[in-house]
């Protein structure tokens, strides 16, 4: 027969476990959150780019299907995201594409600079399709043996993807952007122990951050882009308070005109950058600095790349496909684009003497 104090014990323990299975979501509530989320939505682009194929390619199958993801995270990866036959149209990251146990147990990640990195559960698969499709090797290995300033014909643009945030994070780890050769660039960005995970940030179903992670310590702050994690005046302009975005920001946008100013002085061909419209990069066929009607189109794309406009372009679509670089790894966004600033400063002007590198 059980003593008292021992039935009082079971009793308790078993009372602090259902009140720990009662704060949990629910299977609906799970349900719910998921099928809100980009990951569930069957009429993205993301899972209908390839009807009128019948079929997704294996180098695209392996984060736009689940049916993809499991292969990929069932074989060697030897080919980084990519497996080597097509799939069937129809499936998106479902609850198996995370859950599984090739999944659940993913300790380390291939790279697409052929680094494989060992990541916590919480980052591991989510990293296998959030860390774009290039590296500084890839940008490397197109320019190899070519004039900085001269105009190559055969060259195109680099493009690193989209949702690069899991190759940002790790930073010069995963050399995601272009570094430039004898600069330093920041490597994994670390943060408090609770909040460094891809999950610990962001709900595992839902996807969206809740800004209450981070008032516990970012007392005060009502969005995100206004944390501050640096004392620098990185952009010059004398606010050492506002957001960390905002530099980022302010550089980027020096990028774009920097860019531009190459692009029509130097390359001969004025250039122009479409959201949302593959390659990004157009020729300004009417020299007035936006995107004119009819300018967005693939056959108008910019061909006239030197090695030295094609690095700079690469890290403006790295930073421009990564819309929380200012939480994922601020100091390695902003090394990239003032190495480009610098870099293209070498050809036109640039005036880079208010920002700092961090």
């Amino acid at each position: 027969m059980l003593r008292p104090s021992t039935v009082l014990a079971v009793l308790v323990a078993s009372a602090a476990a259902a009140l720990a299975q009662d704060d949990r979501p629910t299977l609906t509530e799970i349900t719910e959150a998921w099928l809100d989320s980009a990951h569930a939505n069957r009429a993205s682009e993301a899972f209908t780019h390839w009807n009128e194929d019948g079929e997704i390619t294996g180098q695209c199958a392996v984060c736009h299907s689940s049916i993809g993801l499991l292969d990929y995270l069932g074989s060697p990866m030897e080919t980084v995201g990519a497996i080597d036959h097509p799939v069937p149209l129809g499936s998106v990251i479902g609850c198996a594409s995370c859950h599984a146990a090739t999944a659940s147990e993913l300790s380390e990640v291939p790279f697409p600079s052929g680094v494989h990195l060992s990541l916590d559960r919480g980052s591991a698969v989510c990293s296998v399709c959030h860390q774009g499709r290039a590296s500084t090797g890839a940008v490397d290995a197109a320019i190899a043996g070519q004039a900085d300033d001269t105009v190559q014909p055969e060259l195109g643009f680099v493009n690193s993807h989209y949702a690069v945030a899991g190759a940002t994070i790790q930073g010069s780890a995963a050399h995601g952007g272009y570094e430039y050769p004898g600069r330093d660039y920041a490597g994994q960005f670390t943060h408090v122990a609770d909040l460094n995970t891809c999950t610990s940030c962001h709900s595992p179903h839902g996807l969206q951050v809740e800004i209450t992670n981070c008032t516990s310590c970012h007392e005060g702050v009502v969005e995100f882009t206004a944390i501050r994690t640096s004392p620098t005046d990185f952009d010059g302009d004398g606010d050492t308070t506002e957001g960390i975005a905002d530099p980022i920001a302010t550089l980027h946008a020096a990028l774009e005109q920097a860019i531009m100013l190459y692009a029509t002085e130097v390359a001969g061909q004025p250039v122009v950058y479409a959201v949302g419209s593959y390659p990004y990069f157009f020729a300004d066929t009417d020299g007035d600095g936006s995107v004119s009607e009819g300018e967005a189109a693939f056959p108008n794309r910019y061909q006239s790349w030197t090695p030295r406009l094609l690095r700079a372009a690469y890290n403006y679509q790295f930073v421009r496909q990564d819309s929380g670089a200012f939480t994922h790894n601020p100091h390695y966004a902003l090394q990239l684009l003032y190495d480009s600033l610098a870099d293209l400063g070498q050809a036109v002007e640039v005036d880079i003497t208010a920002f700092t590198r961090p």
